[in-house]
């Protein structure tokens, strides 16, 4: 395929480009956060930027040590520069899954040409997982991508005729992601790298690359940049290290303490669908890292890029704690990949290619009405009526990109490969910024703006029996945990007073105090009730139920 395309990037690629940047970022303030990631990471980098302690992160006012704080830092600037809302908590996952995408490409291009690289953009830029982890505010995002840029600007530093400056700058940017990626989401970021390398030369028999690493100016600089927020958090929080190394790390890989376990091929399917229609383009590159000759240093990209991928996803398959997430540091490296093996590929095989896909993309036209009928309440049943709708839209586009990418592979391999990808790009647009019919009511944004003027900062705010991971940010107010700690079991540990561990003892504290609200489920409201608990309730939803110890006009949002 790649004889057709041109040399020069044309015009309407860069205006394709464009429209992807304006999407890509301006669809961000679209969705209310949904629980549980968005609303966390959201509220503790809130709390962060509020408090102006950005050294012991905290979520609902509890000691919150499960992850280190670089999103939180990020998000909590954002929120200084640009003020406290869902778009600006959801920027630095969008920034870097952005330019990973730009990143990838640059890299396939200085490492296979121009023509794979702009392949290997498109791919990442259009895969499923990726497009939609980069629009939702969790951790996958910010550490995939610092580590694919461990991967890349490693990859850019073995190159062949570089100028020993240029070759040690791009070691250091390697080793200073490696920082970036463990102040992301712990020692993964280091430790799998290492790791990868190790068995990479091995492999490959190329001891002399570890002669290239500078090794010594780049711990350097890793500790630098990673060491001091751990050493003063550890000072200040004698009980970090061993919550965050041993609880966090160990038993979360080799324990089901995390109670995440799933089987082996958890990941395989997630692969599948999350780089759809590319994952035909990896297998084909298996054969290529043996096929093309090494560099006249002996390092070979495409093996390394090879051992990254598998490596990673063998190491996830086999820790007992798995979410969907944890695998998408391997897409940079796919994307390498199938951009480098995309090249090869003949016109009978794109062609089926396109034509499997349109086959997936009507068959689940044909399933939209099990779609329809999900939902227990009668709102759901509504909302998943407006969210089928929305899917069939985006089923539509991608039907529709396959038939004009079928119609341009014979003399348009390049604009072929940009209408298939630009589709799936807007057909998982489409689908993920529409999940806002399904997510309103569990954001609790509704509820928010009725409480929030009612509520003062010194007004005391319990949870009782759940954790709700968006409300408190859409309050700007944490709550204190009444008998069920969940996730923050730690953090009340270190603080028990802000605990109130039984529902008598809450009951004790909501008659004394002058002012209090509550957020509670219909069941437990109604046990307070037979207590004869004085309470007024002020607005509910079908998930929860919010009463304050004065009266209010009381609001029902859904249910």
């Amino acid at each position: 395929m790649t004889q057709s395309h041109a040399q020069q990037i044309p015009i309407w690629l860069w205006c394709l480009l464009a429209a992807f940047t304006l999407i890509w970022f301006g669809t961000l303030d679209y969705r209310h956060l949904i629980p549980s990631d968005e609303g966390r990471y959201a509220e503790i980098a809130r709390e962060m930027f509020a408090s102006g302690d950005w050294l012991t992160p905290r979520y609902n006012d509890y000691k919150y040590f499960e992850k280190p704080p670089l999103q939180a830092w990020m998000t909590a600037i954002a929120y200084k520069l640009f003020g406290v809302g869902a778009w600006q908590a959801r920027l630095w996952t969008a920034l870097t899954g952005y330019l990973t995408i730009l990143m990838a490409g640059f890299t396939a291009t200085k490492l296979y040409g121009r023509c794979p690289g702009i392949s290997t953009s498109l791919i990442l830029a259009s895969s499923p997982l990726w497009v939609v982890t980069g629009h939702i505010n969790a951790l996958d995002m910010g550490l995939s991508a610092c580590m694919g840029l461990t991967l890349f600007s490693f990859l850019l530093a073995q190159r062949t005729h570089l100028t020993p400056l240029a070759q040690r700058n791009w070691m250091l940017l390697c080793w200073a992601s490696m920082a970036a990626a463990v102040l992301s989401k712990g020692l993964i970021g280091v430790v799998l790298p290492g790791l990868i390398l190790i068995t990479y030369s091995v492999i490959a028999r190329d001891g002399q690359l570890w002669k290239r690493l500078h090794i010594g100016k780049g711990l350097l600089l890793f500790f630098l940049l990673s060491a001091p927020w751990f050493i003063l958090v550890s000072l200040k929080n004698p009980e970090f290290v061993h919550f965050f190394f041993i609880h966090e790390h160990l038993a979360r890989f080799t324990t089901d303490v995390h109670d995440r376990t799933e089987p082996l091929y958890f990941f395989i399917p997630l692969i599948c669908a999350g780089f759809l229609p590319w994952f035909a383009q990896p297998p084909k590159a298996v054969s290529l890292s043996w096929q093309l000759p090494a560099q006249e240093n002996g390092f070979r990209p495409t093996l390394l890029t090879l051992t990254w991928a598998l490596f990673i996803f063998l190491f996830f398959s086999l820790s007992h704690s798995k979410l969907p997430g944890y695998i998408l540091p391997i897409f940079p490296a796919l994307a390498l990949l199938a951009g480098q093996s995309l090249r090869q590929i003949s016109q009978t095989a794109w062609h089926w290619q396109i034509l499997l896909l349109g086959m997936l993309v009507v068959a689940g036209i044909f399933g939209l009405p099990r779609l329809t009928a999900m939902g227990y309440y009668t709102s759901e049943h509504a909302e998943f009526s407006a969210y089928t709708s929305w899917v069939a839209l985006a089923l539509t586009v991608m039907l529709a990109g396959c038939a004009g990418a079928w119609w341009l592979a014979r003399d348009h391999a390049l604009a072929s490969v940009s209408t298939l990808a630009g589709s799936l790009f807007l057909t998982t647009m489409i689908a993920g910024t529409a999940h806002e019919t399904l997510g309103r009511t569990t954001s609790g944004i509704d509820l928010a703006h009725i409480v929030k003027p009612l509520l003062r900062a010194e007004d005391p705010f319990y949870s009782l029996r759940r954790l709700d991971h968006t409300l408190p940010f859409y309050l700007e107010h944490p709550m204190i945990m009444v008998e069920t700690t969940d996730e923050l079991a730690f953090g009340a540990q270190q603080e028990p007073k802000k605990f109130v561990p039984t529902l008598a003892a809450f009951v004790q504290q909501w008659q004394q105090a002058p002012r209090a609200f509550a957020l509670m489920t219909e069941n437990t409201y109604l046990e307070l009730q037979n207590m004869h608990v004085p309470m007024h309730e002020i607005a509910r939803d079908r998930l929860r139920i919010i009463v304050s110890k004065q009266p209010w006009k009381s609001q029902h949002i859904a249910h």
